[in-house]
């Protein structure tokens, strides 16, 4: 019978890592999560993503089941990454009437 190990809770978390999760979590791995947190966006796990396929296209050439379900991964990873979330969708709009007012100025100025 294979012993798995459970995780005791903490009931002394701070509310920074007081997530759904956090019951289920390791000590090393809460560590992790409150680093992880403060993290936005995908690029590290895409990049993450490509090492492990080249090692996987490297390694096992011939599984191609295993091969598709990397760039499955990998694609679904990649999209996400350019969905735009109502923050970043309201960073770009707020850019561009930057954008756009600086060159209405440039072009027409003020004391015209």
């Amino acid at each position: 019978m294979v012993s798995v190990d459970k995780p005791h809770r903490r009931p002394s978390l701070p509310p920074s890592l007081r997530t759904f999760y956090s019951d289920a979590l390791t000590e090393a791995e809460l560590l992790d999560l409150a680093e992880a947190l403060l993290m936005e966006g995908v690029d590290e796990e895409i990049a993450v993503l490509r090492v492990r396929l080249k090692t996987a296209v490297r390694k096992y050439p011939e599984d191609l089941k295993l091969l598709l379900a990397g760039v499955g991964m990998l694609t679904k990873a990649v999209a996400t990454q350019y969905r735009l979330s109502p923050k970043a969708r309201k960073e770009l709009a707020d850019r561009l009437s930057d954008l756009l007012n600086s060159l209405g100025d440039q072009l027409l100025p003020a004391g015209r």
